[in-house]
């Protein structure tokens, strides 16, 4: 399930943390808290079996300049997709969650407010494929696609999208939301393809602080500037664009949308 939010700030000359992600995060759960808490705390606390929530959002959508650590809104209006993997049923719910809601972005530096002035139900991308049909479509990363692999000391090696393990990685990560949303046997059986199709501009990589400033700090890499090629069944596909790819989808990494021109892909 997918939305498209539209933010109206309440005041003009908005500054927002570069490191968005966590306190946009922070602010959506806090919606959703106030309208069904088992669910926000299932999201938050629990998620699916490994943790995963199958929740992410989209970068925002709103013309910037940088300046340090700080982005400067040149407009007053931002966007954003943000996306569910919950039944169909559960869509007028949500958006009467978000509908005129408020949103803070801030940190320990700045802070601006928003009003929730649109929530717009994006349609099924695969609503037009049949239920187990294998599928190949090309997919296009909304943000950064984070793949990392744990190391001697105990931490992540982030890997870049041109390397052999980044694929691997993100078809592992893929497989154990599939287990975690149906079962093992499902898991280990399933058909599941991803490989990276390159664009005209090359790999970037992006680093993306979460809880910044605090005792918990964490830094993060994903790729961006590159599309993918994905084949599944439709079930699972529907789980990668709901739930997001990679690691830290409810910190807004590995959103995905369909390339308008998937259908037919060879």
């Amino acid at each position: 399930m997918r939305f498209k939010i539209t933010l109206q700030a309440k005041e003009s000359n908005c500054v927002i943390p570069i490191n968005y992600q966590y306190p946009l995060s922070s602010a959506l759960y806090k919606i959703i808290a106030k309208g069904n808490e088992r669910y926000a705390e299932f999201l938050h606390n629990t998620g699916y079996g490994k943790g995963f929530k199958f929740f992410t959002f989209s970068d925002i959508r709103c013309p910037f300049e940088i300046n340090g650590d700080r982005l400067y809104l040149k407009k007053d209006k931002i966007t954003l997709t943000v996306c569910f993997h919950v039944p169909e049923a559960m869509e007028s719910f949500i958006k009467g969650l978000f509908a005129s809601e408020k949103i803070d972005i801030a940190d320990k530096k700045s802070k601006a407010s928003f009003q929730v002035v649109s929530v717009e139900s994006l349609p099924n991308p695969m609503a037009s494929y049949k239920e187990n049909e294998i599928i190949p479509i090309q997919l296009t990363p909304m943000s950064p696609i984070v793949a990392a692999i744990p190391n001697d000391k105990g931490h992540d090696d982030y890997l870049a999208p041109d390397s052999a393990q980044f694929v691997e990685n993100l078809i592992y990560n893929w497989r154990s939301k599939i287990a975690a949303c149906y079962d093992e046997d499902t898991a280990i059986s399933a058909l599941v393809l991803l490989e990276i199709v390159p664009t005209k501009h090359t790999f970037k990589s992006r680093l993306i602080t979460i809880k910044a400033d605090t005792n918990e700090e964490t830094k993060i890499r994903g790729g961006t500037n590159f599309n993918l090629k994905a084949t599944a069944e439709k079930r699972f596909l529907e789980l990668l664009l709901n739930g997001g790819a990679g690691l830290y989808n409810a910190q807004g990494m590995g959103c995905l949308e369909l390339r308008t021109e998937s259908k037919n892909v060879n």
